[in-house]
């Protein structure tokens, strides 16, 4: 029998469960497993909601019996996470180290790991092209302006081990890759940077979700549930009565729900990224280990005959749709393709294939730069019950960096109810004044 879904929603639910355990979706009888269930409601199946996912069942306490329930009216990765570039590497487009750099990049790669274990490919080199989860490659980045170069060579001098700064001149970049237009005599490589296939990626990481509860649940003494709901929530409070906590992961889609309606200072941005191919009848391919290519405008390749071309920023948009207009893809191509062709000319050779886009929620600017706003929502919502609401959102156009440490944080402090495990940098947002 399939679990349930609390009653407030089951006239328009589609339920899509993992594979069933031995738990059991009611309270335990007094005294089993020495605790009643906790219950979490985790709102959107994105990067950062199956992050919060993962932590919850991760580290949710030993010998417990933890239910945590993900609301996705568009299922995994049906979002804004889903159609994201899959650049990944803890830098500025200045190659400069972002804050907190070494713990985001650490994190995301804990799950990175996990998600590739799950997908059954933490072992291979990743050699089929186009249906890779991870294309291990680096990214180059050539400066194309003279205060771009000094700023650069600068921040190149200090780096992650973990994630290493390479400065190459001319010769070695274009070795890297053929026919890359280097301005200024060198470029600035990261090795150890990644290309996601980010839907792969999600549905992987959901696997591992779904492995973990697996897991815990063989145990006598231990019991642990993932389900997975394709619906639409209206409002907080109509989940208040069923679960312990309620996390918001929802990225800009957050603002619409009516008891955070103007009182989260994010901005809307839509970004439109181009998919070009080159043409069947192309002998020339690029490099099957050449590097993806950071610049004005950023290309991620997957493979010798697929690039993505990213990005533009419509800010204000309310076009949540991952369609895109032939109007609105045209556009975006004039746009981009200019910008790429100025490092990587022989771009101009490859065809247009489609368009896709997203919302980005983007956070205010803040000391340490636009960083995820996090913490407890309680005081902002109302308490009506013994429900504790959080929020993960504002992840920007960086959502595949941040979302490992600000899930973890999270669920930490959401299984605790403990904010202050949350760092007060990402929870002082709540001082300032909302975006009309």
């Amino acid at each position: 029998m399939p679990p349930s879904a609390p009653s407030r929603l089951l006239p328009s639910l589609t339920l899509h469960s993992r594979r069933t355990v031995a738990a059991a979706s009611s309270p335990a009888p007094a005294g089993e497993h020495g605790r009643r269930p906790l219950r979490y409601a985790v709102l959107g199946a994105g990067f950062a909601g199956l992050s919060v996912a993962w932590h919850l069942l991760k580290h949710s306490p030993r010998d417990s019996r933890v239910s945590v329930d993900i609301y996705d009216e568009n299922g995994v990765g049906g979002g804004a996470s889903g159609v994201s570039g899959g650049l990944l590497h803890p830098y500025s487009p200045k190659v400069k180290l972002l804050w907190r750099g070494a713990e985001f990049w650490k994190e995301s790669m804990d799950l990175l790991r996990s998600a590739e274990q799950a997908n059954g490919t933490a072992a291979s080199d990743m050699t089929s092209q186009d249906e890779s989860l991870i294309w291990r490659r680096g990214i180059v980045r050539p400066p194309t302006t003279e205060k771009a170069a000094d700023i650069l060579l600068e921040n190149a001098q200090s780096c992650l081990e973990s994630c290493s700064l390479q400065v190459l001149d001319s010769a070695a970049a274009q070795h890297l890759i053929p026919g890359l237009c280097v301005p200024f005599d060198f470029a600035v490589y990261m090795p150890l940077a990644l290309n996601i296939n980010p839907k792969k990626y999600l549905q992987a990481l959901f696997s591992a979700c779904q492995n973990l509860a697996d897991e815990a649940s063989s145990l006598p003494s231990e019991s642990k549930e993932l389900k997975l709901y394709k619906h639409h929530v209206d409002n907080l409070h109509q989940l208040a009565g069923d679960y312990d906590s309620v996390i918001i992961c929802l990225g800009a889609k957050a603002c619409s729900l009516p008891e955070l309606a103007n009182k989260l200072p994010l901005r809307s941005c839509r970004g439109v990224i181009v998919e070009f191919q080159l043409p069947s009848d192309t002998v020339e391919e690029y490099g099957n280990q050449s590097p993806s290519i950071l610049s004005d405008a950023w290309m991620a390749f997957q493979g010798p005959r697929t690039v993505s071309i990213g990005s533009t920023w419509q800010w204000k948009s309310e076009n949540y749709s991952s369609t895109v207009s032939d109007e609105e893809a045209l556009m975006a191509k004039d746009e981009l393709l200019p910008k790429a062709s100025g490092v990587y000319p022989g771009i101009t050779k490859w065809d247009f294939v489609h368009a896709r886009a997203g919302i980005r929620a983007m956070p205010p600017l803040t000391a340490n730069g636009s960083l995820p706003l996090l913490g407890c929502l309680d005081e902002m919502i109302g308490k009506k019950s013994n429900c504790k609401f959080w929020l993960v959102g504002g992840l920007g156009a960086r959502g595949l960096l941040y979302h490992g440490l600000v899930g973890k944080l999270t669920a930490k402090a959401a299984i605790s109810c403990d904010e202050s495990i949350i760092p007060s940098e990402f929870t002082c947002w709540k001082a300032v004044k909302p975006l009309q």
